[in-house]
């Protein structure tokens, strides 16, 4: 079991990734946020933005996640760009947060999707 303020939990797949001991392709790395490729692209644009930290899901976070949530929505419209999605109003680009098992959430470690470029998209 892993609590919500929890550094690394060893069984999770997105700690693995972010501790370098999985390889992925990365868009981006810091001290708090690792973003990659995902493997399994819906869109032309396709990676995911997760915390270094290990936070469950969106449920389990709290007013001192908050600085941390928006790191992640100001860095993903600047990574969108990077990896190829066209600027906005005529570009864009999607942000997905899964969470629970109702909501599709997969790995149960906080990850944001971020999908664009041209459609249609293989899925969403």
């Amino acid at each position: 079991m892993t609590t919500a303020k929890q550094l690394s939990d060893p069984s999770c797949l997105f700690c693995k990734i972010a501790a370098g001991n999985i390889p992925s392709r990365k868009v981006y790395d810091d001290d708090e946020l690792y973003a990659f490729h995902d493997i399994a692209p819906w869109a032309p644009v396709h990676f995911l933005i997760i915390p270094r930290m290990h936070i469950a899901s969106m449920a389990s976070l709290d007013d001192s996640h908050s600085q941390l949530m928006g790191r992640i929505m100001t860095l993903a419209p600047r990574l969108a760009l990077q990896e190829g999605c066209e600027p906005y109003p005529t570009g864009g680009f999607r942000i997905v947060c899964n969470n629970g098992a109702q909501g599709g959430q997969e790995v149960h470690h906080l990850h944001v999707h971020v999908m664009g470029g041209p459609r249609p998209w293989s899925r969403g």
